[in-house]
């Protein structure tokens, strides 16, 4: 496993402390345009992720690239993670990952 380079869990609420760093999010897609995707994040924001998503795209997909800024992240890792997904637990792991347990994250 490659931890020299290791990416924070965010939110949407989160990634406003992580910009210009590497950065792990899980969002529900909204719509796809050409070289970006509109989605939902765990809290309830929206973020534009920018890339070439995987086709065919699932309704729940987790991304791994550089936060750009307070709502935007340029891709390097997509993975579908199907249809389903509790975006209630993650957004409490997001939280626990840049607080209190922060060292066991990065």
């Amino acid at each position: 496993m490659d931890t020299s380079s290791p990416a924070a869990l965010v939110n949407g609420g989160l990634l406003r402390m992580h910009v210009g760093r590497k950065v792990r999010a899980v969002i529900q897609v909204v719509r796809s345009e050409v070289g970006s995707v509109v989605g939902k994040s765990t809290d309830d924001r929206q973020l534009v992720v920018k890339g070439s998503p995987p086709v065919p795209l699932t309704s729940y997909v987790e991304v791994i690239g550089v936060a750009e800024n307070d709502n935007s992240i340029q891709a390097e890792i997509w993975t579908n993670f199907g249809d389903s997904f509790d975006t209630s637990n993650y957004d409490q792991l997001c939280q626990l990952a840049n607080g209190e347990f922060k060292h066991l994250f990065l």
